[in-house]
């Protein structure tokens, strides 16, 4: 069958709108058909070259749709079924998911050049194969994607709402949750308040903490922010760091820095670094070029303060559990996602939504697909 998709041919190019042919499922797969894809930074990495994919591909990994054909040997979902995708698989039974760290499963290998589980490619054009991003793709309207990267919900949440838990609001959320481990009392600094740190907020609120600090240089983001939890919010981290250290906790420090900006760089990750109190923590979940080395502290203040940095995809959770029991929260007022949503996009208006987001104007950017 054929399906429209956003496409990048490499690095500093705008998406491109093409046809594609999309093959039937094999063993262990199914075909989607999408309702909703987040404009998330990480594909916008893509085009900046600090995430380095299998060119040609199909961008899109944050997306919720609907199960319409199933391949032999699916057993998680059928036709019909509303589905959330998880941008990291889990098979189940790896090391690590058998651990419970089913954000590190090793299926996630292939993320970068989109071949399934299964081996090789299900979308093509003239001979030419073309991955998905995560290995999904929901910059598409329809994929075929192995059943490890989808999740069950329950049909009467909205897809467009759901979309939202399949990658920003479980990382941000469990940054502050499980991998930061935010506890009552806390003083937390979450450095960039877009689709990831809105939701490193949420989470920070929900664990307990006592002060929320938002650091971004954009008015509407800080504002959003503290309708969403934060107790302060200042434009840079220089304002951060004097309000932690001379009102909040004074002269001891943050308990927990997020660092959740768009682009990560060696000043922010020094800025939280030096924000936090000795025995804190640093979560680094923002991302910059792979090549790039973004962690420079002193090691004799590392090691004498006894600080930690830590990196976490995901928010160290665990798609499969986190994803409906992000969707229960929602259901019970307890956590935002509807407030997350700036605008809604045609997939033809997906440079657009990009350009907003760079520009500081949304939240988070929601494709809606047309079928």
């Amino acid at each position: 069958m054929k399906t429209r998709a956003a496409i990048l041919r490499g690095p500093h190019r705008d998406w491109e709108i093409t046809e594609l042919e999309l093959d039937p499922p094999r063993e262990g797969e199914v075909r989607i058909r999408y309702v909703a894809a987040g404009l998330c930074h990480s594909d916008q990495h893509m085009q900046t070259g600090d995430v380095r994919p299998r060119f040609p591909i199909v961008g899109g990994h944050e997306g919720s749709g609907i199960i319409e054909e199933v391949g032999p040997g699916v057993t998680t979902v059928e036709p019909g079924d509303h589905v959330v995708c998880a941008f990291i698989p889990s098979c189940g039974r790896c090391r690590f998911c058998s651990t419970g760290q089913q954000n590190l499963c090793d299926l996630g290998a292939n993320a970068l050049t989109g071949v399934l589980p299964a081996g090789g490619f299900r979308l093509h054009r003239d001979g030419e194969d073309f991955g998905g991003f995560a290995l999904l793709g929901t910059f598409s309207q329809w994929g075929t994607v192995s059943q490890h990267s989808v999740v069950k919900i329950d049909r009467d949440i909205p897809l467009d709402v759901a979309a939202l838990v399949s990658c920003g609001v479980p990382t941000g959320w469990g940054s502050a949750v499980y991998a930061a481990r935010v506890a009552p009392g806390d003083t937390v600094v979450v450095y960039g308040v877009g689709g990831i740190g809105i939701n490193a907020v949420q989470g920070a609120r929900m664990a307990g903490a006592k002060h929320v600090v938002a650091v971004d240089p954009v008015a509407m983001k800080r504002e959003m922010a503290e309708q969403l939890g934060a107790t302060h919010s200042v434009p840079s981290a220089a304002e951060a760091h004097q309000l932690v250290w001379e009102r909040l906790s004074p002269g001891v420090g943050a308990d927990h820095a997020i660092v959740t900006v768009g682009v990560v760089d060696e000043t922010i990750v020094r800025a939280a670094f030096d924000a936090i109190r000795k025995g804190g923590q640093v979560t680094v979940t923002g991302l910059a070029h792979e090549e790039l080395e973004t962690v420079h502290v002193p090691g004799s203040v590392l090691t004498l303060f006894q600080k930690r940095i830590v990196g976490s995809v995901f928010g160290s959770a665990n798609p499969v559990y986190d994803i409906p029991r992000l969707l229960d929260l929602w259901r019970n007022g307890q956590l935002k996602l509807e407030e997350l949503i700036t605008r809604r996009y045609k997939l033809e208006e997906i440079n657009q939504g990009y350009q907003d987001m760079l520009e500081g104007r949304n939240i988070r950017g929601l494709i809606v697909h047309e079928h």
